[in-house]
């Protein structure tokens, strides 16, 4: 099969050239609409309490948004605010949409504030929240924050459009100057990047694709982005290292560029499938962001691989007398040195490494996860600014998201009353307010004194959810939702790690012909990870160093960023696994020694693998410069993982498993060794030498 594909591509290039310039014109044409769809919301699952109770709520008709302002900064009772409020409020009435408008309400604590509740009619939310915030923020005499409804969502929308155009524009360069160290020439530097772009072009066409079925995350458009970028360098990187390692060889083109597919190919392909099986164990969770970012994200990888497996091949034969054949590598080269180093004490290397890595993961023994709050914005944004205006004046019962216990009967029911005064007495709500929403359904909102989902918070809703009614009762709301969704990880958790654990370990098998070398990278990866997640609990959760990443420990872990890191970065992992094994199996087959077949094998890889890390962990870090402190979490603890992985577990630890396992690297049963003879991806190309270390 690959070798139909990549021979069309290598027979006909600019035919395919031509195809893939018309697919980008058109991915990039339609996908930039996506940035208008985004959407910050993250749901439990349509089968949970939470979301039936928010059903039920939404069947009564179309919720009325509401923005939320507090003016303050200035005394309450100070007659220059007041005359400028109630001017502003006189003008908000009029305004199209307008539903309702709350008289100010002076802060109890403070006195230096008045906050404002502005309900709006659904088809006219957004026209109608734009010019109210616009007249709000003309009160001049004092500060005012304004936030809520259709402002957020479009807020998280300009914020991922801002933070993946300040990650590239910072991050192109960086990557296109590491490039023409690695390879010295232009065009050689130019084609990874070009690989790069059609993998964020399929992107945008594929979000926008989703965005017409279900909800597209704003998390989807800069993880996938970047994931785009980041294995579209990578994986042209390996097939423009192995085409001029050919055409050290042989000068002739066409021949150099069969057998870099053939080769390197076969290890893109591979590593492809192994990054899309990872990003598979999204799919398995109810949650539509963590499954659409899971379809997503397994389709970006796709669309990378089509691009190194097509677009570059024929490439490569347009352009690849401007490249320069690869040097003659020496056989004693640093990462053979080191390889050979730590065979002389295979156990010692691994027990330290072990105990280091695990070491670095015990702070994610102490995960606490949480749904978000306007913390993980930057310091000006609206969301944040009226956060932090409720949290200084507000504190006590005025947290914006209540506890909404839903129940099927009319308000005047009798037994309405006494379930209001059993929420109002349990351990965590300040307040309760009884709101008829329909003639048959009344909702209790319980404010809790916590202005974000504290532990006091979720225990509140478990304890609510088990109070006598004589009718039925659905406790929805943020608060409840992060109940649900904590309950749906941990059943998911189990059947996600099944499928990717399972099928990583086929796929390894399908790769090497090996039962015991997939259940090493499976174990070395889960290390790597681990470490690279209990340095992001260390630094976002508890708040160590938090204050180099622009942010403060919120205590918690966004639900999303544990999940996200845990599966790109065991794509990653095994991608690189692919990488050295494809190379240590080539001179293992070549009847080459276990113990010279690895390090020869670490020796052809190390350089690439090393340039590849750091061109990830230079995307990656582009993360780091964005808004969203959850985004900023999942760089950190990709950016580590790869580096980690490239390092400690490529360079020490991998070496030193595989020569312990010595021969039985590549054993496997008689009957399976008949299986993978049969499944085994094999690609046939012009014969040619195996270049000598020197």
């Amino acid at each position: 099969m690959l070798t139909s594909v990549t021979g069309f591509a290598i027979r006909r290039p600019r035919i395919v050239v031509v195809a893939w310039i018309l697919a980008l014109v058109a991915g990039f044409g339609i996908g930039i609409g996506v940035f208008g769809r985004l959407t910050g919301e993250i749901s439990s699952g349509s089968g949970t309490e939470s979301a039936r109770g928010q059903d039920r709520i939404e069947s009564t008709g179309p919720e009325q948004p509401a923005i939320t302002a507090v003016v303050h900064g200035k005394p309450a009772d100070d007659p220059a605010v007041l005359s400028e409020v109630d001017a502003a409020l006189t003008d908000v009435r009029a305004i199209p949409g307008v539903v309702e408008v709350s008289p100010p309400q002076p802060s109890a604590r403070t006195g230096e504030a008045l906050i404002v509740s502005v309900s709006l009619r659904s088809e006219d939310e957004t026209e109608a929240a734009d010019a109210v915030a616009e007249r709000l923020h003309e009160i001049s005499a004092a500060e005012v924050a304004v936030s809520g409804g259709p402002l957020t969502e479009a807020e998280f929308g300009t914020q991922a459009q801002e933070d993946v155009q300040r990650a590239e524009m910072l991050t192109t360069p960086v990557v296109l100057v590491l490039l023409l160290l690695i390879f010295g020439g232009l065009i050689a530097a130019g084609l990874p990047l070009l690989i790069a772009i059609a993998g964020v072009g399929g992107t945008f066409g594929i979000l926008y694709a989703f965005s017409e079925v279900t909800d597209v995350s704003v998390y989807a458009i800069q993880v996938t982005t970047m994931l785009a970028v980041g294995l579209g360098v990578d994986y042209a990187l390996l097939m423009v290292n192995r085409f001029r390692e050919e055409r050290a060889i042989d000068p002739d083109v066409r021949a150099a560029a069969t057998r870099t597919a053939a080769s390197a190919g076969r290890t893109v392909f591979f590593a492809g499938l192994t990054v899309a099986l990872a990003l598979a164990g999204l799919v398995v969770f109810s949650d539509p962001f963590l499954r659409s970012m899971g379809f997503a994200g397994m389709a970006v990888v796709l669309v990378d691989m089509l691009a190194a497996l097509t677009l570059l091949p024929a490439l490569l034969v347009l352009l690849g007398r401007r490249i320069k054949p690869a040097k003659p590598q020496a056989a004693g080269g640093f990462f053979a040195r080191v390889a050979r180093g730590v065979q002389r004490r295979p156990l010692g290397t691994m027990l330290v490494t072990t105990a280091a890595l695990l070491f670095v993961a015990l702070p994610a023994l102490d995960l606490r996860l949480g749904l978000g709050d306007p913390r993980m914005l930057p310091a000006d944004a609206g969301t944040r600014q009226l956060y932090d205006a409720l949290a200084t004046h507000y504190p006590e019962g005025n947290a914006p998201d209540p506890i909404e216990a839903v129940a099927t009967v009319p308000s005047t029911d009798p037994g309405i009353a006494p379930l209001r005064e059993r929420i109002a007495g349990v351990d965590g709500i300040a307040r309760v307010e009884a709101v008829p929403v329909a003639p048959d359904l009344t909702v209790l909102n319980a404010y809790p004194v916590d202005i974000t989902a504290s532990d006091r918070t979720k225990d509140a809703v478990s304890t609510i959810r088990d109070l006598p009614a004589p009718f039925e009762v659905l406790v929805t709301g943020d608060a409840a939702h992060l109940v649900d969704y904590q309950s749906m990880l941990v059943d998911r958790a189990p059947w996600a790690i099944g499928v990717v654990v399972l099928g990583t370990l086929l796929l390894l098998f399908a790769f090497t012909g090996s039962v015991l070398l997939p259940i090493k990278a499976v174990l070395t990866n889960v290390l790597s990870i681990g470490a690279a997640l209990g340095a992001v609990v260390w630094v976002f959760q508890n708040g160590n160093l938090a204050g180099i990443f622009g942010t403060t420990g919120l205590g918690y872990l966004n639900l999303t960023v544990p999940v996200l890191v845990a599966a790109i970065a065991f794509g990653l992992s095994v991608d690189y696994e692919v990488f050295l094994l494809s190379r240590i199996r080539e001179r293992w087959l070549s009847g080459v020694p276990a113990d010279r077949a690895v390090a020869e094998g670490i020796q052809r890889t190390g350089r690439i693998i090393t340039s590849a890390a750091l061109l990830l962990v230079v995307v990656f870090a582009g993360f780091l410069v964005g808004g969203f402190v959850p985004i900023k979490g999942i760089g950190l603890g990709l950016v580590l993982a790869v580096a980690l992985d490239a390092t400690v577990v490529r360079m020490l630890l991998v070496p030193a498993t595989m020569t312990i396992l010595g021969r039985y690297n590549f054993w496997a049963p008689g009957p399976l060794r008949r299986l993978h003879k049969r499944i085994e991806v094999t690609e046939e190309a012009p014969p040619r030498k195996e270049p000598a270390l020197v």
